[in-house]
């Protein structure tokens, strides 16, 4: 697709991301030519989760502690129950999310990840969608929260669950394809 080869992507992720969450979206991604980066607090590997279990570990391609938002045209926050609550109580994870929304580069998050965009400040006049249980915290935050599969609100694209990917994916590339910065 044009516009994405060789845009760079952080994921920003840390034990307990739902595994289909990071890797369709990275893998749809990839295949039209991004260059996507795991970040992570974790320094070697983070393990994800399997829908009711742990899954796979991958590994962390760039420690937080060496990441720069600049160095990065967009940002995918992939969810998990437990992955995007540890995130929110990370002040650096916090901080790196909340850049993104500051220099106006584009954002996609799926399922729990919107907990990090809250925790950021970016959620307030938002219309956005999530996993149905952050739908209180969404609305608390300012953000006009939508039962629907894929939401694109200017430089941020959110989608509820797993069944969305087919349809998250696409708009994903979409919004990425016009990041450059």
């Amino acid at each position: 697709m044009a516009g994405i080869s060789g845009l760079k992507v952080a994921i920003l992720v840390t034990d307990g991301f739902e595994k289909v969450e990071l890797s369709e979206p990275r893998k749809a991604l990839d295949e039209a030519g991004a260059d996507t980066s795991i970040v992570s607090p974790k320094d070697r590997q983070v393990r994800g989760w399997k829908f009711t279990e742990w899954g796979d570990s991958l590994p962390v391609d760039m420690p937080l502690t060496q990441a720069r938002p600049d160095q990065f045209n967009a940002l995918l926050l992939p969810g998990g129950v437990i992955n995007p609550d540890a995130l929110r109580m990370d002040e650096q994870a916090v901080a790196f999310a909340k850049a993104f929304f500051d220099a106006g580069k584009p954002v996609a998050s799926i399922c729990h990840g919107p907990w990090t965009i809250i925790e950021a400040g970016a959620a307030r006049g938002r219309r956005l969608t999530s996993w149905p249980s952050l739908r209180t915290d969404l609305r608390n935050a300012g953000a006009d929260w939508v039962d629907e599969q894929v939401v694109v609100d200017g430089n941020l694209v959110t989608s509820r669950k797993p069944d969305d990917i087919p349809s998250f994916n696409p708009e994903v590339i979409r919004l990425f394809a016009g990041a450059r910065g």
